[in-house]
């Protein structure tokens, strides 16, 4: 009877670190150390998100020193972004961007010429193939995402689900 026990208990721990994980949001800093500023090659970034693997719920941080020695700015369309379309609203260091749903996001600075030096990125979420973005571009810091609920409701059916296997493997 105790080793059907201690299986219960395993079992339990294991679906629950699943369900934990599978609802922990990530956390980026755009350009790691580099943080948001003139790469020294124009790829920098692009590398740099492709190399990552953005899922919804994750939070991406523009951040740099100075005050406005650069920018962040969102701009709706993949043409926009190669063209370096200077949109009407920037937002200062600090900016965190939300991602709330699957698809490409467009970012950009507008100071000077630092888009076409390579301040720019992409960041997808799933698929790219959607090429308008249609995002939380104005969360100007952390926002709650939700998984904190989706773990509790995760935590509760698996300590549930490990009870009702350990009283009836008893039976």
């Amino acid at each position: 009877m105790a080793s059907n026990y201690n299986m219960g208990l395993i079992g339990w721990l294991v679906v629950v670190l699943a369900l934990v994980k599978g609802a922990t949001a990530d956390f980026y800093v755009v350009g790691d150390n580099l943080g948001w500023t003139i790469p020294l090659n124009t790829s920098f970034y692009s590398e740099w998100a492709s190399s990552k693997d953005f899922e919804i719920g994750d939070q991406v941080l523009f951040n740099w020193t100075g005050t406005w020695t650069h920018n962040v700015a969102e701009v709706s369309s993949l043409a926009e972004y190669e063209n370096c379309t200077k949109p009407g609203i920037v937002f200062g260091s600090g900016f965190i961007a939300n991602l709330v749903t699957s698809g490409s996001r467009f970012f950009i600075s507008s100071v000077d010429n630092n888009c076409e030096r390579g301040q720019k990125v992409i960041i997808t979420v799933g698929s790219p193939t959607n090429t308008s973005s249609n995002f939380d571009i104005l969360a100007p810091g952390p926002q709650p995402s939700g998984a904190s609920s989706v773990t509790t409701i995760g935590v509760f059916l698996a300590t549930f689900s490990a009870i009702v296997g350990s009283v009836l493997s008893y039976a």
